[in-house]
């Protein structure tokens, strides 16, 4: 029977990797996947356990008992990444986002290069990578008419969105996974991992200015645009309230989403206030007329939220969960250190398999596979690795399938033109990781 499970498993997996070949939205397998494999276990009433990861053992448990730990489990991401994806949407509403293409004054293509990039990762590390990845190239083809340049700009984008998302515990969804699994503390991710995200984003952009796509000005005009009134206050509001999260958690030892649910409602309450003040006539006229939408900013945000995300990563947190609970992890783990004992090389090969496949299931395995204790140096690593590691191909992690998307990025043109520099910035960010590790461990 866990032959039978392991074929469900790879095929699920192979629908979600072959999603843009088979042009089926990957929720769609990895819900099926996630059905399946619990109906298999409960319909054959196979075993179930719980890992103790202090004795490091298999404890047997029922199915209704584990289903629901999982359960609630995944739940506290879904929800934490549903309020987070709110507020953004809120700030967007407000066309907050704008007030970032102000800072926009030079026209050096060399200069735009670290601009982007460096707006890129500290924004990534706030509102996500996939999302700073969508508002700063929306930015920039207002910016840039000149697509081959446009196509460069973007590519490195991704590079930096991945970077800036790797180091901060709401920056990316593989490192919210591991905060709120307790594997990691938001002090610590900072303090280990911002170092080799720097790194990994400062060699491919001190690389790629040298080249001839970067060299010279742009022709156009950067355009000054009306912005809400009400805009900036509600980027910084909302980044802020973002911000707050992990301070939250830090004081009240509460889970995130907790934390996430009071940003949420603060952010809310402003952007109500500041929809009110600006209510007219004209829109009571439109409201009598239109009854099938929302004009409340937080109905209007929480309507255009990705749900098909929060679906996926229900089927696949949830599928992985079925593995962990069979213990199939557990004994694939120890295999693994049997095999390979050395962490780093199991680490680093993560990452360059997240390039092809997705992070989220090979974090989610990670989690269940090892039972190092609270901000061990592999789990710091880890998310490094796998935050990063997606950058070397286009298909590789959210913001390069976003950018692809959004400025219909050829495959081959970013394998041969951008993962080499992705390359040579994940192995400079794991090298200085390694280095920072050894030396702390020798002074400890």
């Amino acid at each position: 029977m866990e032959t039978i499970i392991l074929i469900v498993f790879v095929l699920g997996y192979l629908g979600i990797a072959l999603e843009h070949n088979l042009k089926i939205d990957k929720l769609i397998p990895a819900l099926g996947m996630m059905a399946i494999l619990w109906a298999l276990i409960a319909l054959t009433h196979m075993d179930v356990f719980n890992v103790d990861t202090a004795l490091k053992e298999l404890i047997p448990t029922h199915i209704e008992e584990i289903l629901l730990h999982h359960l609630g489990k995944t739940a506290e991401i879904l929800v934490f990444l549903i309020g987070a994806m709110t507020i953004v949407e809120i700030i967007d509403n407000f066309n907050g986002f704008q007030t970032i293409k102000g800072f926009i004054k030079v026209k050096s293509k060399r200069s735009l290069l670290w601009l982007f990039s460096i707006l890129a990762f500290v924004l990534s590390a706030i509102i996500d990578n996939l999302t700073a990845t969508i508002v700063l190239i929306t930015i920039l083809q207002k910016v840039i008419s000149d697509r081959e340049t446009r196509l460069w700009f973007a590519g490195m984008i991704v590079i930096a969105a991945n970077a800036g998302g790797a180091w901060s515990p709401i920056g990316d969804v593989t490192t919210t996974m591991l905060w709120i699994a307790n594997k990691v503390s938001a002090g610590s991710l900072v303090a280990h991992v911002l170092l080799p995200a720097i790194a990994c984003m400062a060699v491919p952009v001190l690389i790629a200015s040298r080249f001839k796509a970067f060299s010279g000005s742009i022709d156009q005009e950067i355009k000054e645009e009306r912005v809400n009134r009400h805009g900036a206050k509600m980027l910084y509001l909302g980044l802020g309230s973002i911000i707050f999260v992990p301070f939250f958690k830090t004081v009240t030892h509460l889970p995130p989403y907790v934390g996430m649910m009071l940003s949420l409602a603060v952010v809310a309450t402003f952007a109500e206030i500041y929809s009110s003040a600006k209510f007219s006539l004209t829109g009571v006229d439109e409201a009598l007329h239109d009854t099938t939408s929302h004009h409340s900013p937080v109905h209007r945000a929480l309507s255009r939220i990705e749900l098909p995300s929060i679906l996926f990563f229900l089927g696949i947190l949830m599928a992985v969960a079925a593995l962990e609970s069979l213990g199939m992890l557990f004994h694939f783990a120890e295999a693994l250190n049997a095999s390979i004992p050395n962490l780093d090389i199991v680490v680093l090969l993560l990452g360059v398999g997240s390039a092809v496949i997705d992070n989220v299931p090979l974090v989610a395995a990670s989690i269940g596979m090892f039972s190092e204790g609270m901000d061990h140096p592999m789990w710091h690593f880890i998310a490094y690795a796998a935050g990063t590691g997606g950058s070397m191909l286009i298909i590789g992690s959210a913001a390069g399938v976003v950018a692809m998307g959004m400025e219909k990025i050829d495959f081959f043109w970013y394998l041969k033109k951008i993962a080499g520099l992705a390359f040579i910035g994940f192995l400079a960010g794991a090298l200085v990781f390694i280095l920072m590790r050894d030396l702390f461990l020798n002074a400890a």
